[in-house]
């Protein structure tokens, strides 16, 4: 593990849950696995601080336990870097399941896991507490509930037992809620809405699966037009019907499958030209799907593990376009095109000066883009001649690299922003203290002269400091999230490779 990915780790973990969850946390990531008498002999944290920072952790599913006759704890850093895409998941739910989703998805990410009464109770709580939000009703927040289980957004939580976790599916069955108890519930009563002991908790793979479809519609979205990202949906839809939901291709799906289910959507143009729109995507170079027999009017298959080799190589494009230069993206797409080729032809081929194009093919390969092989000539036994040098991608090696610059990126943007915070603390409390203030007074009738004789009590430098502060941070959370897609598509790249 490099150090800035365990420093990244350590931060998210500082920040969302605070100093001591942060501790136990890096010594479990620094040492791997742990029994809690070693968490506690090497933590400067009394035992009682040190269980409850474990409690966290594995509430959160960032830690699980190996049963033996010491317990030994084991912390799993990928699902701590998903903190990173909680926005995303909510704003997800939000699309597919309505405003109250998004709530309710917030309550269970916040909690960890959660029996599915509280759930609904907190979420009532919360919608009520919203501005300018109607009246809630417990049956519509259950529905949610119920909606986000059958949609797989939510599943039973079994087990943190590191052993168990791969023989255990995941379990959707709904709980018999009794909405009496509910009520009472939320009126400060007691009872057993008929739940106790069985708990929920987020799907995060439903989530990533459904990130990874969107980034292959919305390619073929750009590529072509919305009919074709429309049909692209279709057959990521089918695909899910006869194949395992991470298969590098998918089993084979009938046009008249195709057919039928554009039939029953609002596209015109799709169903009129599917025939000419599934070629397009076939013919194109990226081979996203690929037609595999002539059987019910022709078999497609959908290639998932190509489409992400074509958008690694995309992604990794751009960015050399980006860092290096238009010219600099020509010769690495050159190398890529020639699998492997010497200096001489390179220069040939580049259409750009010798010097310039040696320059540049040198500063990729210091940067690690791409490498280099030395090669023996046959019939030559000594001398210059002897050697050649040959340049190629190694395609994983890069990716690699690439994530471990997300990771740096991120570390830094994180550590920015919070150093943006901290030092005008002041400015921002103040601010905010003079908000609740506006806003109290407000409520019991304030005329205009005394809200804005409260409005002067933050000066205009200070204002402008504030407003200078705000769209910093605000475009530090924005490239946290752009560089976040990036390391998102090629970690799902490496899934598949």
């Amino acid at each position: 593990m490099s150090r800035i990915y365990s420093k990244l780790c350590s931060l998210l973990l500082v920040e969302h849950f605070g100093p001591i969850v942060q501790q136990v946390g890096t010594d479990l990531i620094n040492n791997g696995q742990r029994s809690l008498h070693s968490i506690i002999s090497t933590v400067d944290l009394p035992a009682t601080k040190v269980k409850e920072a474990l409690y966290v952790l594995v509430k959160h599913g960032f830690v699980t336990y190996i049963k033996q006759k010491t317990n030994l704890y084991v912390i799993d850093c990928k699902r701590i870097i998903m903190i990173l895409r909680y926005p995303r998941y909510m704003f997800l739910v939000k699309t597919y399941c309505g405003n109250e989703s998004e709530v309710m998805l917030e309550e269970v990410l916040k909690h960890g896991y959660i029996t599915a009464s509280d759930l609904i109770v907190k979420t009532y709580n919360r919608i009520q507490e919203l501005p300018s939000s109607q009246e809630p009703s417990v049956e519509n927040v259950k529905d949610t509930f119920e909606l986000l289980v059958k949609n797989q957004f939510l599943m039973r939580s079994l087990s943190f037992d590191m052993n168990l976790d791969d023989t255990k599916k995941p379990d959707y069955n709904l709980p018999d809620l009794n909405l009496r108890v509910i009520f009472n519930l939320l009126e400060n009563g007691e009872g057993d809405p008929g739940d106790s002991k069985i708990y929920w908790k987020v799907n995060f793979d439903r989530f990533t699966q459904d990130l990874r479809d969107q980034i292959v519609i919305s390619a073929i979205t750009q590529k072509f037009d919305k009919n074709a990202g429309e049909l692209m949906r279709q057959l990521i839809n089918l695909m899910y019907l006869r194949t395992a939901s991470w298969s590098d291709t998918s089993n084979p799906i009938p046009y008249t499958e195709i057919k039928d289910a554009v039939k029953k959507l609002n596209y015109p143009e799709l169903e009129q030209y599917l025939e000419q729109y599934l070629h397009l995507i076939e013919v194109d170079s990226n081979r996203f799907i690929m037609r595999v027999g002539d059987s019910s009017g022709g078999q497609y298959s959908v290639n998932m593990k190509n489409a992400f080799n074509q958008l690694a190589w995309a992604t990794l494009d751009n960015i050399v376009t980006e860092k290096f230069g238009s010219k600099a993206a020509r010769i690495f797409r050159l190398i890529r095109n020639k699998t492997t080729i010497e200096l001489e032809q390179l220069q040939q081929v580049a259409m750009m000066p010798t010097r310039q194009a040696k320059l540049l093919t040198y500063t990729l390969a210091q940067e690690g883009y791409i490498q280099v092989q030395e090669m023996k000539r046959s019939g030559v036994s000594a001398g210059p001649m002897k050697t050649f040098f040959m340049f190629y991608i190694d395609l994983n090696q890069v990716v690699q690299m690439q994530i471990g610059h997300c990771y740096h990126a991120l570390h830094n943007i994180i550590q920015r922003r919070d150093h943006e915070s901290t030092s005008n603390k002041r400015m921002i409390d103040k601010q905010l203290r003079v908000d609740i203030l506006s806003s109290n007074m407000k409520e019991h009738g304030a005329t205009e002269e005394q809200l804005a004789d409260i409005a002067e009590m933050v000066t205009p430098s200070e204002k402008q400091q504030l407003e200078k502060v705000q769209k910093s941070i605000q475009k530090l959370s924005a490239a946290e999230l752009l560089i976040d897609e990036t390391l998102f598509l090629l970690d799902i790249y490496q899934r598949y490779h």
